[in-house]
């Protein structure tokens, strides 16, 4: 890639987006209002804004502190977008590290990595702004965990920032328990749908000694709970997998008496269309069913919450040629399969071509790393630079100086 971002550049960068990613990690905040992170960021592309005039411009959002920084190159050209994620998670942190959050919330999920390695991506990308053809739409975005920020900034026009639509979008995340610097992705599916199936089995209430008497809504409540599983295991293809988790249930106040009702949530996921529809208009129905055989009633509703993430096969394909071209052959490994785990950049991909990639951040010397969302989460933050560049020559494969990876 002519021209593309340096390892001694990224490197240079090192030490200060180290700091940055500390003060973040050391002020964690959740969900969709992150003031003291927003004003960091701002802080961070306020040289940026300065050194680039109007080539560089910032909008935050009104429904969640967002910050959209759009940087336009010295020709037109192809629109790229960049993800960064920026919220926390409500865990306490049992790290033991010297910048540890204190309180209830932590970095567990490595985006204080993210904020901090898109930052860097901007620095290397500000910096060849009079080569490139093009614009970069920089995403640093609240609420992933569960908020749907993604979503809100879609709904605030965050695809028409550059003032003509994106054409390619790209997104990085931090793996604590995969090796330092290794690289992955897939065409395809990479990460599942989200959906959450809420049930409430009503019966009759009466005393526990004569249970015949009332109609217990407890056994036709744990049994659909437990028949969701055995339905989605014979009636699903096995290659189009389909997983259930029934994390809630909820009866009764005390031992010795049958409750009126019994509730239980469950979270489904799916990689595909047609699996998604089939279990929103099946799951519910057999849970009806059961608890109509009981002489019971069910209210059950599903609600699909985020969409399976699914990467363009072509960008997949510059994503795992890219972080070759970067870190050699043996940095990069495609995900055999994808993971289970669910994300609200799949918004983006439902309306851009991209692809969304891992970078393995593990610690040197720990023999069994604690994964994402763990309370004794560590991430090396010595990957940064190696993030930074990866994001930036992503970006750099379209509005470089001859931009020929756009499809």
């Amino acid at each position: 890639m002519t021209g593309a971002p340096t390892a001694a550049e990224a490197a240079a960068l090192g030490p200060e987006l180290v700091a940055l990613r500390r003060a973040l990690h050391a002020t964690p905040e959740v969900g969709l209002r992150l003031p003291a992170t927003r004003r960091a960021v701002l802080d961070a592309l306020d040289a940026l804004t300065r050194g680039a005039g109007d080539a560089l411009t910032v909008h935050t959002g009104r429904a969640l502190d967002s910050v959209v920084a759009v940087l336009h190159g010295a020709r037109p050209g192809p629109v790229v977008l960049l993800r960064g994620d920026m919220d926390a998670l409500p865990v306490r942190e049992r790290t033991g590290l010297p910048f540890a959050a204190e309180g209830d919330a932590m970095h567990a999920c490595g985006h204080d990595l993210h904020t901090a390695g898109l930052v860097g991506a901007a620095r290397l990308l500000a910096a060849r702004r009079d080569h490139m053809a093009g614009s970069v739409v920089l995403m640093f975005q609240p609420g992933e965990e569960g908020y749907d920020g993604a979503g809100l900034m879609l709904d605030e026009g965050l695809l028409d920032a550059a003032g003509r639509p994106v054409d390619s979008a790209y997104a990085l995340h931090v793996v604590a328990d995969l090796p330092a610097g290794r690289c992955y992705t897939r065409p395809g599916p990479v990460m599942s749908s989200y959906g959450v199936l809420d049930a409430t089995v009503t019966g009759r209430g009466g005393h526990g000694g004569r249970p015949h008497e009332a109609l217990d809504p407890i056994p036709p409540a744990t049994e659909a709970a437990l028949a969701l599983t055995t339905y989605v295991a014979r009636r699903f293809d096995a290659f189009d997998p389909v997983v259930v988790t029934v994390g809630e249930f909820h009866a009764g106040t005390a031992p010795n008496v049958v409750p009126d009702s019994a509730r239980f949530r469950a979270g489904v996921r799916t990689f595909t269309d047609v699996a998604t529809r089939r279990v929103a208009a099946e799951l519910p129905s057999l849970v009806r069913g059961i608890a109509a055989a009981h002489g019971a009633e069910a209210d059950v509703t599903f609600r699909t919450v985020l969409p399976a993430t699914v990467n363009d096969p072509h960008h997949a394909e510059l994503f795992a040629r890219t972080a070759a071209e970067l870190f050699g052959a043996d940095a990069y490994q495609e995900l055999p399969r994808p993971r289970m785990g669910s994300e609200d950049f799949s918004r983006v991909l439902a309306r851009v071509p991209g692809a969304y990639g891992y970078l393995g951040a593990a610690p040197a010397g720990v023999d069994h790393p604690a994964g994402n969302h763990a309370p004794t989460a560590v991430f090396d933050d010595s990957v940064l630079p190696a993030a930074a560049r990866l994001l930036a020559a992503l970006a750099w494969r379209h509005v470089g100086p001859s931009p020929r990876s756009t499809p």
